[in-house]
């Protein structure tokens, strides 16, 4: 057994003696429609709710809702809306009967599944993963199909477990096989010479331990920091899931604490470790990629109700696993130079990171802005020769009831200097298979968003959304460490710029039954995928269920 494993199992087992009082915790995927209900009903001041660190658990969700219930002044819209989500999250009614229920009979709330079980202390819920989606616009036409799975439950009091599998298809003129400028998750597809077919999974699985005030949990899934309209400065869900170890504690009311270990993919072949097979067989080589880790660490401090301020320190480390960076508290910056002796060449590549958020302090309002520093100088931070400035950062602003009831306006900012997200080693860049692990328009770059959103009926929301991004050229390695002064934001040619307009509706029909319309128009392409161009229109509309 290797060391790696050895640790994350005596890791396991400490934790479990933790004596525990609380529910088993399962992760709510963030796209489901309920964290934007509970984030618009926390900006009004009626529930204190945590979601800077994404996935939450059903548990936490389960327990604004039932806080909800005591909420004054609620339109009939949210009450509605409220009581379909208090069905969605009926394992943690006490006084939920024992059930097996098989093939999309209704549980006791109605609700169809494909697979209901709840006995004692074990629940198991599954259902299909399925999505249709049809896009079409002006040199292209390209039909989603995807099938699959989700499930999980609870095994005894402390445990917890959910799966989730796609197989996923798209075929057509104007597919996007790449997915890099763009804020959907990237991909790896598999091998194939048919530019119009692009075949790809999306998996995902965790178990998890927890107790009164954390959990622990292993898996492979993806991890969102911060605040963002369309993407995140710190941590996105803009790379693919990736396997991973997770903490969370909170030891007071006021303070959260974050831990997430995990194994990138690096992309990078180690030319020392590859070997000849013996055989002819596909060149007669077996390549080996470089091995990449992932380890951040955070702290939030609820100052007041509403308003959060957090910190905290990440570190990319490469070639060999460093059990270091399984010691959840060990400040990373510090042990790193330990290991590397103080050199650059020998050494990882670590960032820091700042979150505020400020929730109905300003009645209705949802004020955040982040940090993050790549690289920076203190010493010379003002001057313009000597500085160092690879940091970027996003400011955001929302208010809700509008004028009437449920209309929300937002504006957002985000800048990231040149080189944030980069590095010399090309196995430690911000980086898993290939996509960023924060901000999806990486360095060099800004960009500009307004919105508005309304629900008309219950379930339903319509949003109008204005994206404007500028983006410069990627910077060299070399100009990254030794240009003096450093190149410019947007001094490095040449600036390109997309405009985007973006209308949508959305519609939770039944329990995770959604259809989707929208409406794209787009002047300018940055960084197009290689089979398309800018697209001017587009019109897609999609039904999915389940996720």
């Amino acid at each position: 057994m290797t060391l790696k494993k050895s640790l994350i199992i005596v890791a396991c087992l400490v934790l479990a003696a933790v004596n525990s009082l609380q529910a088993q915790a399962v992760f709510e995927n963030p796209n489901h429609p309920v964290y934007k209900f509970l984030a618009r009903q926390a900006q009004k001041g009626k529930v204190n709710y945590y979601d800077l660190v994404q996935p939450v658990t059903r548990q936490h969700i389960a327990e604004m809702l039932f806080e909800l219930r005591k909420a004054d002044n609620l339109t009939d819209t949210e009450k509605k809306e409220l009581d379909f989500y208090l069905n969605e999250y009926s394992e943690f009614n006490p006084d939920l009967k024992d059930q097996t229920e098989l093939l999309f009979k209704r549980d006791q709330y109605g609700n169809r599944r494909l697979l209901n079980v709840n006995k004692g202390d074990f629940l198991l819920r599954a259902d299909p993963a399925l999505t249709y989606e049809y896009t079409k616009g002006k040199n292209k036409s390209v039909f989603k199909q995807a099938s699959g799975v989700a499930l999980w439950g609870q095994a005894g009091k402390h445990f917890s477990f959910q799966a989730y599998f796609q197989d996923i298809n798209e075929k057509g003129d104007g597919v996007d096989s790449t997915k890099k400028f763009t804020p959907e998750t990237g991909i790896q597809r598999t091998a194939s010479i048919n530019h119009n077919l692009v075949n790809y999974s999306d998996v995902r699985a965790n178990i998890t331990y927890s107790w009164n005030n954390g959990l622990i949990s292993i898996g492979k899934d993806q991890i969102l920091y911060g605040y963002g309209q369309n993407g995140r400065l710190i941590m996105s869900d803009k790379a693919p899931s990736y396997p991973y170890l997770r903490l969370d504690y909170q030891p007071l009311k006021w303070l959260h604490f974050n831990y997430v270990f995990a194994s990138l993919q690096s992309t990078v072949i180690d030319s020392s470790r590859t070997y000849r097979t013996g055989t002819n067989l596909y060149g007669g080589v077996r390549e080996v990629y470089v091995a990449k880790y992932f380890a951040t660490h955070s702290l939030s401090f609820l100052l007041t109700k509403g308003l959060v301020l957090s910190l905290g320190e990440s570190m990319i480390s490469s070639d060999s696993f460093d059990p270091g960076y399984l010691v959840p508290l060990i400040f990373y910056k510090a042990y790193d130079q330990y290991q590397s002796r103080y050199k650059i060449t020998t050494g990882s590549n670590g960032q820091f990171f700042f979150q505020a958020s400020s929730r109905n302090n300003i009645p209705n309002t949802h004020l955040y802005a982040s940090l993050f520093i790549d690289e920076i100088r203190l010493g010379s931070v003002f001057d313009p020769a000597k500085s160092r400035n690879q940091l970027g950062y996003n400011v955001g602003a929302s208010v809700t009831d509008v004028f009437i009831p449920y209309l929300t306006l937002g504006a957002e900012y985000t800048r990231i200097n040149p080189f944030v997200y980069n590095n010399l080693i090309p196995a430690q860049t911000y980086e898993n298979q290939g996509y960023s692990l924060g901000e999806w328009i990486g360095q060099n770059a800004d960009k500009a968003i307004l919105w508005l959103s309304y629900n008309p009926l219950p379930r339903l929301t319509t949003m109008a959304q204005f994206t404007y991004i500028r983006k410069g050229r990627d910077g060299s390695v070399l100009d990254q460490y030794f240009a003096e002064p450093q190149p410019k934001f947007l001094e490095q040619g040449p600036v390109e710029a997309q405009k985007q307009l973006l209308v949508e509706a959305r519609y939770e029909w039944l329990h995770r039954l959604y259809l989707r319309a929208a409406y794209q128009h787009q002047a300018g392409v940055i960084r197009p995928a290689l089979q398309t161009g800018a697209v001017p229109n587009q019109l897609s509309i999609g039904v999915n269920y389940g996720f």
